[in-house]
């Protein structure tokens, strides 16, 4: 029984941290930037306009864009990750070795984005945005103290946001969206084979993908030449992954085919259905004086509505697995400002303070190890013409440090549910760097 379980749960926790993964994205895994403008300020600048790349913060804002704009923009994230250990155990409360971890994280990401709009008359805009909305990669191999709970993932998104907006009159404009987001997942985890002869960790993997749509809202507000307001709103979205998982109990010896045989531990068909968490954000635009602008931006984002997930598989006699997050609403507060420092030259700058999702170390997987974090953006705009300019930004990202002290709480004899017991306790320290370059023309 204890071994029956203990394999189990590698496919179903596979399967749940893959479906975690694209629930958690909207925070956690949100990839950060899908605009170098908008970066140069912290992502305050909702409300400014400035580009086709409103359509992704609020697509009312291209009622201000004149004739056909395109931006297209390349980010490019740098992540530094450790992990300290501080007494990660099996199910048997035994230490799981294997101590800290480093270089988990890769040397550097890279993601592009695009945007075009096209005005069709005074009334109507119409527009296209194409971008990575969420992202992870780690890979800590297959000796780190909580191998049992993640050896790796790695997830892959890419969204298509076909956008309308309508200009009632100088102060009112309305904007629509739709998108089709796919998601790409593979993730790898060690299997604890205590019970069993063994010469070392069984491995399972999971790759899943999907495809799942929603819809984007923007109201602006123009109240004179020099103030606007906005307010936007992105839907949840109903995302599907299908997969599969693969097994390697080559390890067990002889007794991988008797686990097999007996326990009907073979690949197998897994799917999960999750709500993303839909947002809210309301954000304002002033024209301080010729040089100055100033611009705030305030999102919330629905969490809560994560407090758990349940993992259905094909294969006869394997129940559900639920996944308890507990999660809560967050809010990410951006404050910045541009600087018209010549005619051809404008600089950026921006804070932000984004919260996480994750409460407390109880609730803090491996697969996301999110904390409170911190944004300083620095960010500038140069014609190159009368009709094109490049947009650069550089932030910097600090996290506080996240307490990780994350147990599978299913007993490995439960009837009822399945678990692998193990407790992944340690710290991370964690900072990210993004530097962005965007092109943007108009005609």
């Amino acid at each position: 029984m204890k071994l029956k379980h203990l394999s189990q749960s590698v496919m179903l926790m596979g399967v749940a941290v893959g479906a975690f993964s694209s629930t958690a994205l909207a925070s956690g895994y949100h990839f950060g930037s899908q605009s170098v403008s908008a970066q140069g300020t912290a992502f305050a600048n909702s409300a400014e306009a400035a580009d086709a790349s409103t359509i992704f913060y609020n697509p009312a804002g291209m009622s201000r864009l004149t004739g056909t704009n395109f931006s297209g923009g390349l980010t490019l994230v740098v992540p530094d990750s450790s992990y300290t250990d501080n007494g990660s155990k099996t199910h048997s409360g035994t230490s799981t070795g294997g101590g800290s971890a480093s270089g988990y994280a890769p040397d550097y990401v890279l993601a592009p984005s695009f945007y075009a709009t096209h005005q069709i008359n005074d009334k109507w805009t119409v527009g296209l945005g194409v971008f990575v909305p969420f992202g992870a990669e780690l890979n800590y191999g297959e000796t780190w103290a909580g191998r049992y709970s993640l050896e790796s993932i790695k997830l892959e998104t890419l969204n298509f946001n076909p956008s309308v907006s309508y200009k009632l009159d100088d102060h009112h404009a309305f904007g629509f969206g739709v998108s089709a987001q796919y998601m790409k997942a593979y993730l790898s985890k060690a299997v604890d084979l205590t019970g069993v002869p063994h010469s070392g960790d069984g491995h399972a993997a999971l790759s899943a993908d999907g495809w799942g749509y929603g819809f984007n809202l923007g109201y602006m507000y123009q109240l004179n030449d020099a103030t606007r307001f906005g307010v936007a709103y992105r839907s949840n979205i109903r995302q599907k992954l299908d997969g599969q998982a693969f097994w390697d109990l080559s390890a067990a010896g002889s007794f991988a085919s008797i686990i097999q045989n007996n326990f009907h531990h073979v690949n197998s068909d897994g799917t999960v259905t999750v709500d993303t968490p839909e947002s809210i954000s309301v954000n304002g635009f002033h024209k301080l004086n010729d040089k100055v602008d100033l611009m705030a931006d305030l999102t919330w984002t629905r969490h809560s509505r994560l407090d758990q997930i349940d993992i259905k598989f094909s294969q006869p006699g394997e129940g559900d697995l639920v996944i308890k997050q507990g999660w809560r609403d967050t809010y990410k507060l951006s404050l910045g400002a541009n600087y018209h420092y010549s005619d051809n030259l404008l600089l950026r700058s921006g804070v932000a303070w984004d919260q996480s999702p994750v409460k407390n170390a109880d609730e803090t997987h491996p697969a996301l190890p999110d904390s409170d974090r911190y944004w300083l953006s620095f960010g500038a705009n140069y014609k190159l013409s009368k009709q094109s300019s490049i947009d650069f930004a550089y932030s910097y990202v600090f996290f506080k440090n996240a307490n990780i002290n994350y147990t599978d709480n299913c007993t490995t004899t439960s009837t009822t549910c399945t678990g692998n017991g193990e407790t992944t306790k340690g710290s991370y320290k964690t900072n990210l760097q993004f530097i962005g370059l965007q092109y943007n023309y108009s005609f």
